[in-house]
C-alpha cells in the first residue's frame, strides 16, 4: 500500500509504535481533506501491518487540532460518506490496535470526537476540549451522540453537546474522557511511555481485549454515524448554519 505524502501529517516509527503528528500550527492544526486522507491511510495500513503494535496520535506543542478547516470543509461536495473525514473516522473505528492520544492545547470539534475512539488519552494542564456543533447550527458527528453519554452520563453529555462550551482537561479527566493530565512538556513523553508499555505486551491479547471492550458497541457506533451524517448534511444546508459559516468567513 502506497502511503500519501502529506506535508501536515508527520509520521515516524519508534519500534512497533507508529507516531502520527498533526502539524499545521499556523492554522491551529485545522484539518483539510488531504490531512484526513493521510491519517486514514496510515491508520488503515497500521491496522493491517503486524509489525505495528500501537498508534500514537498527537499534535503541535500548543494545539492538538482546532477541527475542520472551514474553507476546505465547505468546498467539499458529495454526501458524508464521501468526505475524507468519514474515511479517517472509519479507519479509527475499525482499528484493532491500541490507539493512544497525546493532547496539548485545544481539541475542538473532531479534535475531541476522535478522542472518544482512542483507548488511552493524556492531556496537558492547558488543554481545552470543545464540541461546538450546536453553536455552528450542526449536530454531533461520528457517534459522539452515542459514545459521550455512555462515557460520561446523559446530563454531562447534553451540556457538552447542546451548550457547546469548552471544558478544561482537568474537567475532562474528572468525567472520564481523559486518563491523566500533565504539564505540557511531559504529555508526549508520558503517552509514549504508555505506548511502549503496550508495545511490550502480547499484541494478540491486547487486540482481543480491545475487541471485547468494543464489540457490543461497534454496530451501534456505525448506525449512529450513519444517522448523524444524514442529519448533519441536512443541517449544513440550513439557513442557520449557512449564516453562521458566512459570518465566520467574513470575519476571517
Amino acid at each position: 500500500m502506497e502511503l500519501p505524502n502529506c506535508t501536515h501529517i508527520k509520521h515516524r516509527r519508534d519500534g512497533g509504535i507508529l507516531l502520527l503528528r498533526i502539524d499545521r500550527p499556523d492554522k491551529k492544526n485545522a484539518l483539510t481533506r488531504d490531512m484526513y486522507g493521510a491519517l486514514a491511510a496510515h491508520i488503515t495500513h497500521a491496522t493491517a501491518d503486524s509489525a505495528i503494535k500501537v498508534i500514537l496520535l498527537t499534535g503541535s506543542e500548543d494545539c492538538f487540532t482546532s477541527g475542520n478547516d472551514v474553507n476546505d470543509f465547505l468546498s467539499q461536495s458529495g454526501d458524508g460518506a464521501e468526505r475524507p473525514s468519514f474515511n479517517f473516522m472509519q479507519a479509527l473505528v475499525d482499528c484493532n490496535k491500541p490507539v493512544v492520544a497525546a493532547v496539548t492545547g485545544i481539541a475542538i470539534g473532531i479534535g475531541t470526537t476522535m478522542l472518544l475512539h482512542c483507548d488511552l488519552v493524556y492531556a496537558s494542564q492547558e488543554s481545552d476540549l470543545q464540541l461546538p456543533f450546536s453553536r455552528l447550527g450542526l449536530c454531533p458527528e461520528f457517534a459522539s451522540s452515542f459514545l459521550l453519554p455512555k462515557l460520561i452520563g446523559y446530563q454531562r453529555a447534553a451540556e457538552m453537546l447542546m451548550l457547546g462550551n469548552r471544558i478544561t482537561s482537568t474537567q475532562a479527566m474528572n468525567i472520564g474522557i481523559v486518563n491523566n493530565v500533565l504539564p505540557a512538556q511531559e504529555v508526549l513523553s508520558h503517552a509514549l511511555s504508555k505506548a511502549k508499555e503496550l508495545e511490550n505486551l502480547p499484541s494478540r491479547a491486547l487486540q482481543v481485549t480491545k475487541q471485547l471492550l468494543k464489540n457490543d458497541d461497534r454496530k451501534k457506533i456505525r448506525s449512529t454515524i450513519t444517522a448523524e451524517m444524514l442529519e448533519f448534511g441536512k443541517l449544513l444546508e440550513s439557513p442557520e448554519a449557512q449564516s453562521i459559516f458566512s459570518a465566520f468567513l467574513n470575519r476571517k
